[in-house]
């Protein structure tokens, strides 16, 4: 599968100043950018900004940043699932996961999280993929935000729904362990029914289980 990328840019106001929504871009790129310190959500912000780096040289890998001046505040990443992941058994080369999103707290609210989803799917090559992301309640700043995991639930699915993705069912058994836990996906529309079948059997693994 030839994985294309497509550039991107929306620049958008928000109360802290205009920032611009940008990608999939570059590793040399982000190698350039300074990573805000506030982007502490998944590992030290030095080790974040090496990782997203090197997801942008795969094939597949797809970086969108929001960027303020020469600062990086904001990214999502987009990349083949973890081989110890059930979502990749199929070995699918049209299966790609919304790895990680983050926006730093100054600028959350303001709309720039649907704009990372927004810019991500005006790709036309996202069209041939099935987009997953399996939202976990576990790596969600319920602290920071103050929210309940429902009410931080409904943020995250609005968010998701920017770029297309909807809530479906699966029985995986990390996501079935709590109740706010979900699968979203968006399945583009050039992907082939044969994708859409296989995708269901993964998401139902355990159905002839006894």
């Amino acid at each position: 599968m030839i994985h294309e990328k497509t550039y991107n840019a929306l620049e958008i106001e928000t109360k802290h100043g205009a920032v611009i929504v940008e990608g999939p871009i570059l590793s040399e790129q982000i190698a350039d950018l300074v990573f805000h310190e506030d982007l502490i959500a998944f590992r030290a912000p030095a080790q974040q900004h090496k990782a997203i780096i090197e997801i942008a040289k795969l094939p597949e890998g797809r970086i969108i940043i929001v960027r303020d001046q020469q600062t990086i505040v904001g990214y999502c990443t987009f990349l083949y699932p973890d081989p110890l992941e059930r979502w990749s058994k199929g070995k699918m080369e049209d299966l790609i996961e919304l790895g990680a999103i983050e926006v730093i707290p100054k600028f959350r609210g303001t709309g720039v999280g649907k704009t990372l989803l927004r810019v991500s799917m005006m790709d036309d090559a996202m069209e041939d993929y099935i987009t997953i992301t399996t939202e976990y309640y576990w790596h969600w700043d319920l602290k920071g935000t103050g929210l309940n995991v429902w009410e931080y639930r409904k943020v995250m699915e609005k968010m998701m729904q920017a770029g297309g993705l909807e809530y479906f069912a699966t029985d995986d058994p990390e996501i079935s362990s709590h109740p706010a836990n979900c699968l979203m996906a968006k399945i583009g529309s050039r992907v082939n029914n044969k994708s859409i079948q296989q995708f269901d059997q993964l998401r139902f693994m355990n159905r002839f289980m006894y």
